[in-house]
């Protein structure tokens, strides 16, 4: 299945986090570049995320894709205090080849990708299929592509 996952990182040292978390997936297929860019909600005074896309080839399905996902942050010692805040590796599903997802704690494709910037600017990088062809003058958020990854 075809699987795009959005990661990000504004604590500690976020490449390494990104880094890890990218090394340790199976079947990938293609990361985008490397994006930093300013937080988007949430509290005031976070420093800026580094952002990616990572395109996954894989037999799991939605659920067990969300549990890979949980277990990147756990390993990177993400702590869950406040919606939008300050973490150390957020992943996110942004879309999976198997269809919608509706459900009370999994919402697939990603109910706010198309806001913002920082998940589509990568994510038209690897797959301009999934992106509308607007997609700049209606997402927010200001991103920098900062360099391969």
């Amino acid at each position: 299945m075809r699987a795009f996952l959005g990661m990000g990182s504004n604590l500690g040292d976020r490449d390494a986090f990104l880094r890890e978390a990218v090394g340790s997936l199976a079947g990938v297929v293609a990361v985008s570049g490397l994006y930093e860019t300013d937080p988007v909600g949430g509290p005031g005074g976070q420093g800026p995320y580094l952002n990616l896309v990572v395109e996954l080839d894989t037999p799991l399905t939605a659920r067990e894709l969300l549990g890979v996902c949980h277990r990147l942050e756990s390993g990177a010692g993400r702590v869950r205090d406040e919606r939008w805040g300050p973490r150390t590796l957020d992943v996110d599903i942004l879309w999976v080849e198997s269809g919608p997802v509706d459900e009370p704690d999994l919402q697939i494709p990603h109910p706010r990708m198309h806001e913002r910037r920082f998940v589509m600017a990568p994510l038209a990088e690897l797959a301009p299929d999934l992106v509308p062809p607007d997609w700049n003058d209606r997402t927010e958020g200001r991103v920098r592509h900062v360099g391969s990854f």
